[in-house]
């Protein structure tokens, strides 16, 4: 069942979970039905993490992931006439389908079709036993028709998984756009099977009744427990997903949505091929913040890398400011930090792929995550220490992840991998301290070949007034941080009306406001934003995501994105051969009739600009509203950013510059935080700069310049931690 779309305070965009989760891995024996007893048994104890509605029998979701039960599968297809192929030369496609018989047999055949269009055999259909009473009548409501594809190998076994990942991918596209707003497919792999839905996280096995079969065996059991905050359940948002599960929230996600939008022209993989547009939109539409995720993990996954490796690159350990971290892992993270952003927020996630079985948590580590490892073979990790009952002297080591760090089984090799064992391998896998030596340049290590040059009073002043600068600004806002580089303190809440009901022109920046008031994350204290978090940026062009080379870390490093005019000029110079730049006037004719089609033809033309730059080769696009003057206005840097930025991505040409905007409206922490959220790789606020440099103040001029640009990135160490910019 699809979510309902946007309704007075809901809004399906929105979605947010708050989870239990856990996991069960078996070193030492082969697939037993204890393992997966033992997973149940796990979702039984987290179903306090869990919830449900009016409806006490209907849960939020509750789901395991088990290894494929082969004898199970073997002997319930072969007393309906079915033979199936030796372990692993088949997969299984977990379906969630219409319950409408004619919508239901059109999602089958287009499942078939791209099985035989990745020339695959089809080998049978099963319907999957469920007991409906099990669920109240919100889940039934809404329930689908479960079963299940088997799709023998007819490729190369090391190939089967990527193969099986592709047959997915166009089945979903074909499906959407011949309307089938029912289909989903839960899982679709030769190694793993996931069971989940709407059902109490307790009586999950009750519902599906192959978990409650002795044949059901599994070295590998991943559960999860779901309570989506303030959202709406669905059959197809419960846990697990195809590669993880989770607990808490992806802050980053609109921007890791529009980043992964930005970079799909310029993926590029042999194994994929002409296949590549089946997999477009990699992360998928109306997902929540744990789909999108997933989304992506499974796509780098069948891109050839491994899960422990896109786990590193995504979601991160705090590297930038642990000066005794390992050089190699150092640059394993910045290296990657060019390739992707993080996925930020406070997270503990569990991943599969069916080989490995893990459980990181984010670099703040505000999510639990403990671990229990036996004598007698069993690692079991989870929200909380309880969750299965060992005895006491079996117990040879437990604990509780530490943030950033990671947890992995190697069940084919039936050890556990510690994080410095794992980190170093992986690290190893390419020379990215040598690669990020010969390519990445830091603007701090140039030196200027011009200097920016002052103000004249009078001009500045008139530049003022256009940009809306008050004495209020001067005295309450500038003063305090270009004197002691903080921002200003003042009581609890603001009383100033929001820009929308005010009777007085506002700047662009103060519609939103109120974004960075609307946060649920607990507060980080400086010492931890200070290991945690980092200002560097960088900017130019980035290349395809699923190659990794040395041009690809070939991008200008900046110590915080907030320039001064003299770094900007440095740059603007051409003090960096290797990165040329182009300044495009962010201006529309202020004498025009009129202004909102003058504006709205401006910003058309600035990007058509910014577009022919990026054919013709540019590194870095400089929007600067600088030349204002008596016939031309300033566009909104804020307007002139996002529509340059979604113009380029729509046109498959974002990846390839990078954006600095020099603007004379910026001026305090929310107005630069906003520029960089909405696309800028760096942000020079001139006029701010010019104005401190004017102010009758004690504070000697060239230590005010550095006072106010440390208030900013203060302030902005603040805006990430609450919201992910």
């Amino acid at each position: 069942m699809p979510l309902p779309p946007p309704s007075g305070l809901y809004d399906p965009s929105l979605e947010r979970d708050a989870c239990g989760l856990g996991f069960v891995a078996d070193l030492r024996r082969p697939p037993t039905h204890e393992v997966v007893a033992m997973g149940i048994e796990i979702l039984r104890r987290l179903a306090h993490r869990g919830a449900a509605g009016c409806d006490p029998c209907s849960s939020d979701g509750a789901g395991i992931l088990l290894h494929i039960p082969h004898a199970h599968y073997t002997r319930v297809l072969g007393h309906a006439g079915i033979e199936l192929p030796l372990e692993g030369d088949y997969g299984v496609a977990q379906c969630f389908l219409s319950r409408d018989p004619a919508e239901c047999g059109a999602e089958m055949r287009t499942l078939e079709e791209a099985v035989r269009h990745h020339n695959q055999k089809v080998i049978g259909w099963r319907d999957v036993p469920v007991d409906e009473r099990v669920v109240g009548p919100v889940a039934r409501a809404s329930m689908p028709v479960f079963k299940q594809l088997f799709v023998g190998r007819m490729c190369p076994t090391a190939a089967f998984e990527r193969t099986l990942f592709m047959i997915r991918k166009r089945a979903g596209r074909r499906a959407s756009a011949a309307g089938l707003a029912s289909f989903y497919i839960a899982s679709c792999s030769a190694r793993t099977v996931v069971y989940k839905g709407l059902a109490l996280p307790e009586r999950l096995d009750a519902f599906y009744l192959d978990l409650r079969e002795e044949e059901t065996r599994s070295k590998l059991a991943l559960v999860h427990s779901r309570f989506s905050t303030n959202t709406f359940p669905t059959w197809e948002r419960a846990h697990p997903y195809r590669r993880i599960a989770h607990n808490g929230e992806i802050n980053t996600l609109r921007g890791n949505q529009t980043w992964m939008s930005a970079r799909e022209p310029l993926l590029a993989s042999a194994a994929f091929g002409e296949h590549m547009a089946d997999f477009k939109p990699i992360i998928r539409p109306g997902g929540s913040d744990s789909a999108s995720l997933d989304n992506v993990v499974d796509f780098l996954v069948a891109g050839g890398r491994s899960l422990p490796h896109v786990m590193m690159m995504l979601v991160p350990e705090a590297w930038e400011g642990q000066a005794d971290m390992p050089p190699e892992r150092r640059a394993f993270y910045e290296y990657h930090a060019s390739l992707v952003e993080p996925w930020d927020g406070p997270a503990a996630l569990l991943f599969t792929d069916g080989n490995y079985v893990g459980a990181t948590l984010d670099r703040n580590g505000l999510r639990p995550m403990k671990y229990v490892v036996t004598e007698s073979g069993f690692v079991v990790a989870a929200s909380e220490l309880g969750v299965v009952d060992f005895d006491a002297e079996d117990v040879i080591e437990k604990g509780r992840l530490q943030p950033g760090k990671m947890l992995l089984v190697d069940l084919k090799r039936g050890r556990l991998v510690g994080d410095e064992e794992i980190k170093k391998e992986i690290a190893g896998h390419q020379p990215y301290a040598s690669w990020l030596e010969g390519n990445k340049i830091d603007l701090a290590a140039l030196h200027a070949p011009v200097a920016a040059v002052p103000m004249p009073t009078e001009e500045r002043r008139r530049r003022m007034r256009a940009s809306g600068y008050t004495r209020e600004d001067l005295r309450v806002l500038l003063t305090p941080m270009a004197t002691g580089g903080e921002e200003p303190t003042g009581s609890m809440g603001n009383d100033a009306p929001l820009a929308v009901l005010s009777d007085r022109p506002q700047v662009l920046f103060r519609y939103f406001k109120q974004q960075f008031a609307q946060v649920t994350n607990p507060p980080i204290d400086p010492i931890r934003e200070k290991l945690v978090m980092t200002l560097v940026s960088c900017v130019g062009g980035e290349g395809n995501l699923l190659a990794e080379t040395p041009q690809q870390c070939r991008l200008l490093e900046l110590e915080q994105p907030v320039l001064t005019s003299e770094e900007l000029a440095r740059l603007v110079g051409g003090a960096v051969e290797a990165f040329p730049v182009r300044v495009l006037p962010a201006l529309f004719d202020a004498t025009a009739a009129d202004a909102g089609a003058a504006l709205e033809q401006a910003l058309v033309a600035m990007c058509a600009q910014a577009e022919q730059a990026a054919d013709e080769g540019m590194s870095i696009l400089v929007l600067s509203d600088r030349s204002v003057d008596r016939l031309h206005a300033a566009i909104p840097s804020l307007l002139a950013t996002s529509a340059v930025h979604h113009a380029l991505a729509r046109a498959g040409k974002r990846m390839r510059v990078g954006l600095v905007v020099e603007t004379g409206e910026a001026r305090e922490v929310a107005d630069v935080a906003l520029l960089l959220g909405y696309g800028a790789g760096a942000v020079n606020p001139y006029l701010a700069l010019e104005a401190i440099e004017a102010l009758d103040m004690a504070t000697p001029r060239d230590e005010r310049t550095r006072h106010y640009v440390q208030a900013l990135d203060k302030g902005l160490l603040k805006v990430m931690s609450k919201m992910g910019i």
